[in-house]
C-alpha cells in the first residue's frame, strides 16, 4: 500500500461507516421497533402504571404505541372520558384471535402476536425487543406521510414473496391530554395520556406486492390529531393477526 493510499484508507473507512449508519437509520425509519397496543381505561386502578410506560414508549421515534381506552368498567362510577365501543370490540376480537378467555386491563399487545399485562415494563420491553430480532417482527417497509390535503402510504413486498391476506388501518389518534378523574378507583388523580385512539379505519386491502394509497386526510384524521398505519394480517373472519408493518405520523 502506498503512502497516499494509506492517508486515503481512513477517511474511505469513515466515509463506509457514515454510510452504513445512514442506510441503518433509514432502514429503521420504515420499520419501527414494534408495535405496542395497550387497552386501558381510566375507571382501573391497575392502569394508571401502564399508562405511564405508554406515554414513555408514545414519545420514542421507533416505537407505535397505541392507547385504545375501553368502555366496560365504566359502570364502577367512572365513564371513560377517552373510551369507546369500538375500541372494546377490537380488544374482543383480538380475545378471540389470541384464544384469551376473556378481556382484561391493563393489556398490552405486542405486534398483534402476543399479550401480557401492560404495566409489566420487563414483559412487554422484551416481547418487543425479542420480537425484532426474529419472523415475529416487523418485516415489511411501510410510510406515511402528509401531501397536505391528502396521506399517502406506501406498502413495500413481502419479503420472500408469496401472497397475504392483510388490512391497511389507519389509527386517528390524539396527542398528550390531561384528564382530571372525579369519581370511580381512580377518583382525585389527575392523569397524563398519550395517543389515545378515536378512530380506527379501513382504508385498503394488501396482498404481499408493494402498493399505494392516498386517502383524503380531512375524512380520516381529526384536526390536530395524529395517525398511524397498520398493515395487519385478518382471518377468515375479520379478526386481527399479526402486524408485519407500521408507521405514524406525529400531530
Amino acid at each position: 500500500m502506498t503512502f497516499q493510499a494509506r492517508r486515503l484508507w481512513p477517511a474511505a473507512m469513515v466515509l463506509a461507516a457514515c454510510l452504513a449508519t445512514g442506510m441503518a437509520q433509514a432502514q429503521d425509519a420504515r420499520r419501527p421497533l414494534g408495535v405496542v397496543e395497550l387497552f386501558t381505561s381510566q375507571g382501573c386502578s391497575s392502569c394508571p402504571p401502564a399508562d405511564a410506560l405508554l406515554s414513555e414508549l408514545a414519545q420514542k421515534a421507533n416505537v407505535i404505541a397505541l392507547a385504545y381506552h375501553v368502555d366496560y368498567w365504566d359502570y364502577l362510577g367512572w365513564k371513560d372520558a377517552l373510551g369507546s365501543a369500538e375500541n372494546t370490540e377490537r380488544q374482543r376480537a383480538y380475545a378471540k384471535s389470541l384464544e384469551n378467555a376473556s378481556v382484561y386491563t391493563p393489556q398490552a399487545i405486542v405486534n398483534g402476536r402476543r399479550d401480557m399485562n401492560g404495566a409489566r415494563r420487563d414483559s412487554v420491553l422484551s416481547a418487543m425487543n425479542g420480537m425484532a430480532e426474529t419472523v415475529d417482527g416487523l418485516s415489511v417497509d411501510l410510510s406515511i406521510r402528509d401531501t397536505g390535503d391528502s396521506i399517502v402510504i406506501d406498502a413495500g413486498s413481502l419479503e420472500g414473496g408469496g401472497a397475504v391476506n392483510a388490512h391497511v388501518l389507519l389509527v386517528d389518534f390524539a396527542p398528550r391530554q390531561t384528564v382530571a378523574i372525579r369519581s370511580g378507583e381512580n377518583r382525585g388523580r389527575t392523569l397524563d395520556y398519550w395517543n389515545a385512539v378515536n378512530r380506527i379505519h379501513t382504508v385498503g386491502m394488501w396482498n404481499g406486492a408493494a402498493k399505494s394509497y392516498e386517502l383524503p386526510k380531512n375524512e380520516l384524521v381529526k384536526e390536530g390529531n395524529g395517525c398511524a398505519v397498520l398493515l395487519q394480517v385478518v382471518d377468515k373472519k375479520g379478526r386481527p393477526g399479526p402486524i408485519l408493518g407500521a408507521a405514524k405520523m406525529q400531530p
